[in-house]
């Protein structure tokens, strides 16, 4: 393709050199250049592209594109000034592989919590509908079936619009992105033709990220403003931000709600262990997950299914056969008797919700174990908080390690601990090894008790000082569990 094609969108401030070049790729990451790319200078948040210009010149690059020129400038080599290269990396990735985004119908899914659960619910949902259907998210990214491992919530605008080809080629008719505030922010986004926009909810979060919890609020917000007049913004009425995701989007404004009146209007009939029994816009509909959490999921799927053309009745028969996501509010029961859930509850807010949901359906006369950690490298403001929420709403609470990636472990539990108010002290107590806290919580554990291990839901590794170690937390309540039984 040639440069001058490549960069059609891109606000440019200037050119120096010629664009009618034949590049072969674009290249972020100097250690990745061939001859005949495009090096793009990302401003990084732990290093600055610009600072390799020289190395990805001397493998090759034949442009370069970047917010600051080089003192010196080589001849044959074409330099494109721009204010933001996360903006121009997104439209050169969009225009290097077609546009794919506008061959199918795009639905980002923002907000602290749910994302994961309402993008793959409804991935599900139509694929069970007949449709292929594609997905990018936290948990992983399929392509119509064919499954690819995910790394980021909202993948870098090359590998995002690489998958979007991909389902292209396959014949994908909708796809589902999970759309993280860091990936707005880092302009990951732009480029993209979204059909519409989820906002699930917003609480505590990558504060460690955002400054202000204003500022994370509105580069949510900023998702909403840049949707399109022919797409839909569909938003929890019930969250006091839902309303500012919608105060200047001019697409087509919906919401969801169980408090308030909205279009999608769910109301809880029963809460159990089994499921949920719930009434959306009149009409009764079975599910199998749990939780008031998952009604306002379930509420936002129906929202979103109905204004992407699917008759509503289809839309709650297929709702009924919804299974759970791996991680989320995954539970099993031991021959014994004890109920072991999973999930991936990282916040106050998402830790709250479940525990909530867990002591809505409890008889009370069995204990709730909860085992919690903090990952490192992350908000520390939220730690004490978890660890206060933990010992408020359950009967014994374990404080242990998440994934402390090069923080020492012992130092996020001390934070954590902190929360932890005096009346509450006798039942808290900190293990440091994760794998000894879930075994603790099994041991302490009897018939109809109820354990919580919150923090990690799907993932199958734990960060230690930057390697990852196969760590599953289903994988090990389940072999304790069977241990403690024989």
């Amino acid at each position: 393709m040639l440069l001058k094609e490549l960069i059609y969108k891109v606000a440019i401030e200037s050119v120096r050199g010629t664009t009618d070049l034949a590049v072969a790729k674009i290249e972020f990451d100097s250690r990745n250049v061939c001859h005949g790319d495009v090096f793009v200078a990302i401003c990084g948040t732990l290093s600055d592209g610009h600072k390799f210009i020289e190395k990805a010149i001397n493998q090759g690059a034949i442009a370069i594109v970047c917010e600051k020129l080089p003192e010196n400038l080589i001849t044959g080599i074409t330099y494109i000034e721009t204010k933001n290269t996360h903006s121009a990396l997104a439209f050169m990735a969009a225009n290097f592989y077609e546009n794919p985004s506008r061959n199918l119908k795009l639905v980002g899914v923002t907000g602290t919590n749910g994302k994961t659960t309402v993008a793959s619910l409804l991935y599900q949902l139509f694929k069970n509908a007949g449709y292929k259907v594609g997905l990018l998210s936290t948990v992983k990214i399929l392509v119509d079936e064919t499954e690819f491992k995910a790394t980021h919530t909202t993948p870098d605008s090359l590998t995002i619009n690489f998958y979007l080809k991909k389902m292209n080629e396959a014949g994908v008719e909708f796809c589902f992105m999970e759309v993280s505030s860091h990936g707005i922010h880092q302009k990951r986004t732009e480029g993209l033709t979204f059909e519409g926009g989820i906002f699930t909810n917003l609480s505590h979060d990558h504060l460690d990220y955002h400054p202000t919890f204003n500022e994370y609020r509105d580069v949510k917000k900023a998702f909403f403003d840049g949707l399109s007049k022919s797409a839909f913004a569909l938003t929890n009425l019930d969250d006091k931000n839902g309303s500012v995701m919608l105060q200047n989007t001019v697409a087509r404004k919906r919401t969801y709600a169980l408090k308030t009146h909205a279009d999608y209007k769910a109301l809880i009939l029963e809460n159990q262990i089994s499921g949920l029994l719930l009434k959306i816009n009149g009409d009764e509909l079975w599910t199998r997950l749990i939780g008031t959490f998952n009604a306002y999921n379930l509420a936002a799927i129906y929202g979103a299914a109905v204004e992407l053309g699917m008759e509503s009745l289809e839309a709650l028969r297929l709702m009924s056969e919804l299974k759970s996501v791996s991680g989320r509010f995954q539970f099993i029961v031991s021959d014994s008797k004890i109920t072991a859930i999973v999930d991936y509850a990282h916040t106050p807010d998402a830790l709250e919700n479940v525990l909530k949901t867990i002591n809505d359906i409890r008889t009370k006369n069995e204990q709730l174990i909860t085992v919690v950690g903090c990952g490192g490298n992350r908000d520390k403001t939220k730690r004490p908080v978890m660890a206060q929420i933990a010992t408020q709403l359950s009967d014994k609470v374990i404080l242990t390690s998440d994934n402390p990636r090069t923080e020492n472990p012992e130092t996020i539990i001390q934070e954590m601990e902190r929360g932890v108010e005096p009346h509450n002290y006798k039942k808290s107590m900190s293990i440091l090894d994760r794998k000894q806290a879930i075994k603790t919580a099994c041991q302490l554990a009897s018939s109809q008790d109820i354990i919580l291990i919150a923090g990690k839901g799907h993932e199958t590794y734990q960060e230690i000082q930057g390697v990852r170690h196969d760590f599953d937390d289903m994988k090990i309540v389940k072999e304790f569990l069977i241990m403690l039984q024989k």
